[in-house]
């Protein structure tokens, strides 16, 4: 529905142009943006690439694993349910560091396989379990301490102070990380 109303502006959009003698604009615009979509596309890949290779020397080089025994005590809580050296714990522990660091995308990977190993231990295939729960709000929250994709963007669209979001992004991920996790404790108490 709502892409049909989009599409009825567009169009819209495109019919006043012509019928105005304004095609030009049109044809500047379409062309201005797709430059743009194409150099910002190049500059994240750039920044994909090498956070992503991070992340995978980070893992190869047990770090990953160290970090999951430091979250120890915040996995417990969060995911009671889910054994202590369980893989899903090292895959959450992953995507919640890519997270931390504002790379989204570079969490992707590490959430599905997450998402994987809590399904093996869900008895109710049907249904997400209270851990499968948790971890997506979680994920969803998205808790950053430098919104790398974000700066990113910032500097590529050529801001002054690309960093000056920094305090901002902290306080509202945390904040509504916090929320979520309240939120998904009283559910699954409740259900």
């Amino acid at each position: 529905m709502l892409d049909a109303i989009w599409g009825f502006f567009i169009i819209g959009g495109i019919l006043t142009a012509a019928a105005l003698g304004r095609m030009d604009m049109v044809t500047a615009a379409v062309l201005s943006g797709g430059k743009s979509a194409v150099e910002l596309a190049i500059t994240m890949a750039g920044v994909v690439a090498m956070w992503s290779g991070i992340l995978k020397i980070a893992e190869k080089g047990g770090m990953i694993d160290l970090l999951s025994e430091k979250l120890t005590p915040a996995m417990d809580f969060l995911f009671p349910s889910v054994p202590r050296h369980h893989k899903a714990r090292q895959y959450i522990a992953a995507n919640f560091a890519a997270n931390f660091l504002g790379l989204g995308w570079a969490a992707t990977p590490a959430g599905l396989m997450a998402m994987k190993e809590l399904q093996k231990l869900n008895r109710e295939k049907e249904c997400a379990t209270g851990a499968m729960c948790m971890f997506l709000t979680i994920n969803m929250s998205s808790l950053q301490l430098v919104t790398v994709n974000i700066l990113a963007y910032r500097t590529e669209y050529g801001s002054a102070a690309p960093a000056e979001i920094v305090g901002v992004g902290i306080a509202a991920t945390f904040i509504t990380t916090l929320v979520g996790i309240v939120a998904a404790k009283i559910m699954d108490r409740a259900g």
